[in-house]
């Protein structure tokens, strides 16, 4: 029997530009990306610049309901899982435009880090229907964890984050370990009970966090989220758990278990609380599952 690839769908020519400014580079790339854009031939029936993220969710849900058939939202991570929840159900294309620190979604899609690159996947990509994870009732975009995670992008400094980038959370991931605990991971995906001693745990939807693939196993259009478990309660297995796999080294999945599926419902002793694509936004106990197939967006 002979299989057909789906049609490739076309990018819209007109779309809304919103930028998070307050992001780690959005407020000196915003009129470059905005001139970048109208010169590929993308005619922008919206660009705004919004200063205080708050707004961002808000802003895009305007856009949207004025028509915009492309949303382009420029920022990091959080600015991108913050307002995905406005695309689920809706028939808008959603841009990419990586100007955050790790940049761990659109490293997921294969789209470049420079606003020349991320420019052309918008004006000259196609459309790729993808799973979206979701804690409780918010989606997100690409990973969500709990441990010490949290506790970094809870207190790290904006400044150290701003300047320093990738190597700035290192710095305070160090200071942040001391006094930390390990906790009591459960996990009941409906049909098997699960428990274990974890440092961290990173809930997938794609393969990268914090700007490392972490993952072989995650990616965005699988159907399925991915848990994944630093287990053990010792630090220096967390420490090498993020180094093996910075450095792509042979054992650096040594240190974790894996689990798969489509929802898990995770509780934690005691509770943890849970940094959604880098900002703290839940505590466990929760539930966690996929929304197969929930949002176009644009890619290579």
């Amino acid at each position: 029997m002979e299989t057909t690839s789906p049609p490739v769908r076309n990018l819209p020519h007109e779309a809304a530009l919103i930028v998070n400014v307050h992001s780690r580079r959005g407020e000196a790339l915003f009129k470059d990306a905005k001139a970048r854009l109208e010169e590929a031939g993308l005619r922008l029936i919206a660009a705004h610049a919004v200063k205080e993220p708050e707004r961002l969710q808000e802003t895009v849900r305007r856009a949207i309901a004025d028509g915009a058939p492309m949303v382009i939202v420029g920022g990091g991570d959080g600015s991108l899982s913050g307002t995905v929840d406005e695309l689920v159900g809706k028939d808008c294309v959603f841009g990419v435009l990586p100007l955050g620190t790790a940049n761990s979604f659109a490293r997921t899609l294969g789209i470049p880090l420079d606003l020349e690159g991320a420019v052309a996947v918008i004006s000259g990509g196609r459309r790729r229907r993808i799973d979206l994870g979701m804690i409780d009732r918010d989606y997100f975009v690409n990973a969500a964890s709990l441990g010490l995670s949290p506790r970094i992008g809870e207190t790290v400094p904006h400044k150290l984050k701003r300047y320093l980038g990738r190597i700035g959370y290192l710095l305070w991931a160090v200071k942040c370990s001391i006094g930390f605990r390990a906790f009591r991971l459960m996990l009941d995906d409906g049909i098997r009970q699960r428990s274990m001693w974890a440092t961290e745990v990173r809930i997938l939807n794609g393969p990268y966090h914090g700007g490392v693939e972490l993952s072989d196993q995650a990616d965005v259009d699988t159907g399925e989220i991915v848990i994944q478990a630093v287990v053990g309660r010792s630090h220096a297995r967390l420490a090498w758990d993020w180094y093996a796999k910075f450095f792509k080294l042979r054992d650096r999945d040594a240190q974790t278990e894996e689990f798969r599926g489509k929802a898990f419902r995770i509780e934690t002793a005691p509770p943890q609380s849970i940094s959604i694509d880098g900002e703290v936004l839940a505590k466990t106990p929760a539930m966690v599952k996929i929304a197969a197939g929930a949002v176009d967006v644009a890619v290579p």
